[in-house]
This record gives C-alpha cells, structure tokens and sequence, in this order.
C-alpha cells in the first residue's frame, strides 16, 4: 500500500518531474498572493487555508494539474479561464504547455477575496 502523503513537499514529491514543475509552480503563485496561507492536506489534496477558509485545492494528475473549487468568475477572468474548465468548479492546466502563472495568480486572488 502507498503511503499518503501528509505534507505538500511530501504529496508534491511523489509526482514526475514535469508534474513537480507545475505544482511548485502553482504552490508559489498561490504563496504570493496569500504569503501567510498555512499549507494541508485536505481531501488527498494540497491545500491552501487563509484566516480559517480553504481557499485553494490544488492536484496533480498524469496530464495536468488542476485547480479546485473554482466557481464562476467575474465575467473578464471567467473569459480567460473557460477554455480550461473540465466541470463546473474546476479549472485544468496541461502539462504540455507552460503554466499560466499570472492566471493562477489572478484566480486565487479572487478566491481569496470571496473569503474575506
């Protein structure tokens, strides 16, 4: 049996190197919008808590790596991350292509100021 992991460094480690990429990628935009965030594992998932709230849910998969509980945006965001919706609330990035990480940015921002 796997061991599951307890930490993000640990859950982030156990993915190839092209995957590991865009995680630390999508961990550090997320930490620079929320630099306090305390780091968990939720659901199997990393998570990202500010001030009580699960602001972003993030995983990682053999083709991409998504965002999770993302509800509909504003209009202009919402335009810019359409195309990368798979269901209602999330949101998909390819590992074949480069991370958006001003996107990612821009989401969490949004996230984060739905909890506030």
């Amino acid at each position: 049996m796997a061991t599951v992991p307890t930490t993000i460094d640990e859950y982030i480690a156990s993915f190839p190197d092209d995957a590991r990429r865009a995680l630390e990628q999508v961990r550090s935009a997320v930490h620079r919008v929320v630099p306090d965030a305390t780091e968990t594992i939720k659901y199997g998932m990393p998570t990202f808590t500010g001030e009580g709230h699960h602001n972003v849910y993030f995983a990682g998969w053999k083709t991409h790596v998504a965002l999770y509980a993302v509800p509909p945006l504003p209009a202009e965001l919402e335009t810019r991350v359409a195309p990368l919706r798979s269901d209602k609330d999330t949101v998909k990035f390819p590992l074949s292509e480069p991370m958006p990480v001003e996107l990612v940015q821009e989401v969490v921002a949004e996230l984060v100021r739905r909890h506030d």
